[in-house]
């Protein structure tokens, strides 16, 4: 018989896909008249036919035309279900409007396999936020305003049209590009690529509006100016151009005029400083990352402001640079501008010990430049008075923890500490002083430290520590081991009263002091080599 397969597919059909009287599913469980109702017209002819209409029409994916579907007008006509009640007394419908349901949707010729909408269908589409974008390969465009303002000042200063010459450019790279003054010759030549001595107003927008260099920061701005094309990083070389103007063009420096020779030695030094310190890879090239963690910027804006070169303490002081000089000159008996072992042993009136002066032959904290075997030149010698004089700063803790981590491995172990040491203790003996013994020191050293592990020293321990210079002093610097122990409570407090001053500050003012002096013919140092004076806020 015919019913009883349709029976079973329409089993399987929601009674809401047969658009019945909307009743709760618990409510047709419990409804035994509801129950008969329904089999009874399931078993009619009509909903026989109907219902496998119904399942074939699903099967293929034909569009389901069921009466009271508001999807097609003419459905309830041309389809109409077979009902158990009169004309006119049917229950209604749930007011729910149909056209939107998700059990009966149109199927468009472009739909989905199913006739099934989904519920998620009838909630609008959430508003996507636009991210802005954020990264720009070649720099963040200006604004409107930001470009309207910066074509106006180029267009007082460009008056006239015929371009700028090299001393005129100097009030662009100050007004529009504000940026150091010194840098104005750099600037110019970056932007005069055909060497025309002259830069006219469409090259200078081209380069510096619409190639994005006015919405860059500072640090970018210079490292971009400065760096040859196709480099990412600056090199020694690419900062010559910047102190050969500020040579010619500091007020400061305008003695210098007549002494080319020690100009030349002023630029090698400011340069040499500045890669000690920013560059921290100590392998000459200094990166963008570099550049804008360290606090040349700030240095190059204060240079450009102060009239007084030596008050400019970081990098371009002449007084430092004098005291460098001199005291490498001091050093270099036969004046070959190259040091030995022998030389270099003497230093700080003979503070260093000949252990750790055999550690920075064997070029151990830094590779010689001289190329000349067994011996260091002055550039060699500025990284190495830099350490010697600031063992406070990071680099020269790295530099003196190369030098005492004998095999290497990143940790200072006493062994390691006491094979230096062994030396300082018989330099005591030998000087009639009373000797401490290196258990005693070394208790001292792991209470100033106090180390993450007491069984050794890390460099990462030492940096944590303000007091961590004092270790490697301890360690191969007798003079300055003595001065610690027996520390001046007027020093002290000069200390406190001036904490912007670092201990390099204070080493290059006092040498100054004496090596002015001594040229004078006046013996300041009482042959110590030190001197302690209270004005140190003031250069001299």
């Amino acid at each position: 018989m015919e019913v009883e397969p349709a029976r079973r597919d329409a089993a399987a059909l929601d009674p809401e896909l047969l658009q019945l009287a909307e009743l709760a599913p618990g409510a047709l469980r419990e409804n035994s008249i509801a129950d008969a109702l329904y089999s009874q017209w399931l078993v009619l002819p009509e909903t026989t036919k109907l219902v496998k209409s119904l399942i074939d029409d699903a099967k293929t994916g034909a569009v389901l035309n069921v009466a009271g579907s508001s999807a097609s007008t003419n459905a309830a006509s041309s389809s109409s279900l077979p009902s158990m009640f009169p004309a006119g007394s049917a229950p209604p419908l749930s007011p729910r409007s149909t056209s939107g349901s998700p059990r009966v949707m149109r199927r468009g010729s472009g739909a989905g396999p199913s006739s099934l909408g989904s519920p998620l269908k009838l909630v609008s589409e959430p508003v996507r936020e636009v991210i802005p974008q954020f990264y720009f390969k070649n720099g963040r465009p200006p604004t409107k305003d930001l470009k309207e303002q910066c074509l106006s000042r180029t267009d007082h200063l460009f008056f006239g049209g015929g371009g700028l010459q090299v001393q005129e450019f100097r009030s662009v790279t100050k007004d529009i590009c504000k940026l150091p003054s010194f840098l104005s010759s750099v600037l110019f030549k970056k932007i005069d690529v055909e060497c025309t001595r002259t830069v006219s107003r469409d090259a200078f927008v081209e380069y510096w509006i619409n190639d994005n260099k006015v919405t860059m920061d500072m640090a970018s701005q210079i490292f971009e100016i400065l760096r040859k094309p196709g480099y990412t990083y600056l090199t020694q070389d690419d900062f010559k151009p910047v102190l050969k103007e500020l040579l010619a063009t500091h007020p400061g420096l305008e003695f210098l005029q007549g002494t080319p020779e020690f100009q030349e030695r002023y630029a090698e030094t400011v340069i040499y400083r500045i890669f000690y310190s920013i560059n921290r890879s100590g392998n000459g090239h200094l990166t963008l990352r570099e550049l804008k963690r360290g606090n040349l910027i700030a240095a190059l804006q204060q240079l450009d402001e102060e009239e007084d070169i030596n008050k400019v303490l970081r990098y371009f002081s002449y007084e430092h640079f004098y005291v460098i000089y001199c005291k490498f000159w001091e050093l270099d008996a036969d004046h070959d501008f190259l040091i030995d072992k022998e030389n270099l042993i003497k230093y700080g009136n003979h503070s260093l010990t000949y252990r750790i002066v055999d550690r920075i032959f064997a070029q151990i904290p830094r590779k010689f430049t001289s190329m000349t075997e067994g011996k260091m030149g002055y550039e060699d010698f500025v990284y190495f008075i830099l350490s010697e004089e600031d063992k406070s700063s990071e680099p020269s803790l790295e530099y003196w923890f190369k030098c005492i981590d004998l095999d290497g491995n990143g940790i200072l172990t006493f062994n390691e500490m006491q094979f230096f040491y062994e030396e300082q203790l018989h330099r005591m003996e030998c000087m009639a002083q009373e000797p401490v013994l290196f258990l005693d020191i070394l208790c001292q050293m792991i209470d100033m430290i106090g180390p993450e592990n007491e069984s050794y020293l890390t460099l990462r321990d030492l940096k944590r520590c303000k007091l961590s210079g004092n270790i490697f002093n301890i360690l191969f610097n007798l003079n300055k081991f003595m001065a610690f122990e027996t520390r001046d409570p007027f020093l002290i407090r000069q200390e406190r009263e001036n904490p912007t001053l670092t201990e390099w500050d204070r080493f290059a003012h006092r040498e100054y002091i004496r090596l002015s002096m001594e040229e004078d013919g006046e013996d300041a140092s009482n042959g110590s080599g030190d001197v302690w004076d209270e004005s140190l806020e003031a250069p001299f």
